[in-house]
């Protein structure tokens, strides 16, 4: 019979990460643990058939193809750890000590980005597989009435080592873990709650280019950040004519949405100009008429950004730098 103290389960992963000083070279010391309930980031390789002909109907072994690192992994919205991955997506931020607490401002538009090295670890296994030159591609939110607030964030990496059969994250460490609630979020417009909202998501991407060099190893040569965007979408009960007015003059409106557990413990993502378009008013029963309406961002000259989040909480400011 198999042991199956040696099976692997998804309750045995462990997921550590750190920044890297260069990029794809795997940082030494002791790394950061991280919550999180899915993840699919590693390499893969594929199978390049043979085109020769001549030798009957059998064709010849295939080759192999280039090496592709990527994946997501989907975490929990949540006080502390969730910083790890705003500075992944934005860059470190600007910290103030507010005395009780810190303040950590990250803002989009940098024109470089920090990647790190991140390990996802099977220890009744014994197997580790770290991923080296890892970025933060894209983050995805979602914000409804009941549920466990989270985030899925798409991630481009170099290279996949291992299997190990040790860590490479040394003796990690772990922030405190405080997630927030979705009844802890608001949405809101000019400073107010939008009305009869139902739900709503939100899409931030950097657009990475892979740089696909020429090497003998199949890796890539870097990511290159583009153009980024900024996108979701927002459903609403109809009401009154309020968005659908914005979206018929394409006037840019304000957005903020936020997770708040006291004065010193909240999460607010402000998107200070956002346009919407015109919807269709579809009535297809007799219960409620919904509108969805597909936002995108643009920079704010007054802001100076398309995206800000501000992470209220009591890590010191070198964790995120």
């Amino acid at each position: 019979m198999p042991n199956p103290a040696i099976r692997g389960y998804g309750s045995d992963v462990l997921v550590a990460l750190k920044k890297e000083t260069t990029y794809g070279t795997k940082p030494t010391g002791n790394w950061a643990k991280m919550p999180f309930s899915a993840v699919s980031l590693g390499s893969s390789r594929e199978l390049l058939r043979d085109p020769v002909l001549g030798q009957g109907r059998d064709p010849y072994a295939p080759q192999q193809g280039p090496v592709t690192v990527d994946g997501s992994i989907t975490v929990p919205v949540d006080l502390r750890n969730f910083g790890h991955w705003l500075r992944g997506l934005l860059g470190a931020p600007v910290s103030v000590d507010q005395t009780t607490n810190w303040k950590h401002t990250f803002k989009s538009g940098a024109a470089s980005l920090p990647s790190c090295s991140l390990e996802v670890g099977h220890t009744k296994v014994g197997q580790f597989y770290p991923n080296v030159g890892v970025v933060v591609d894209s983050l995805d939110m979602s914000f409804s009435r009941s549920g466990f607030a989270s985030a899925t964030l798409q991630l481009i990496a170099q290279g996949e080592e291992g299997p190990n059969a040790t860590t490479s994250g040394g003796t990690v460490s772990e922030l405190a873990y405080l997630p927030f609630n979705r009844f802890q979020g608001a949405v809101k417009r000019a400073g107010s709650s939008v009305a009869n909202l139902l739900d709503a998501s939100l899409r931030f991407s950097n657009n990475y280019e892979r740089v696909e060099t020429i090497r003998a190893d199949g890796k890539i040569d870097g990511v290159d950040p583009t153009q980024a965007s900024l996108s979701g979408q927002l459903k609403a009960r109809f009401s009154d004519d309020t968005l659908i007015t914005a979206g018929i003059n394409n006037t840019a409106v304000d957005l903020e949405f936020s997770y708040v557990i006291s004065a010193t413990q909240k999460l607010i993502i402000t998107c200070p100009e956002v346009y919407l378009p015109k919807p269709k008013l579809e009535v297809s029963g007799p219960g409620g008429v919904d509108l969805s309406f597909d936002f995108q961002g643009a920079k704010n000259t007054t802001l100076g950004c398309m995206m800000q989040v501000e992470l209220y909480n009591d890590v010191l400011n070198t964790v995120y730098a």
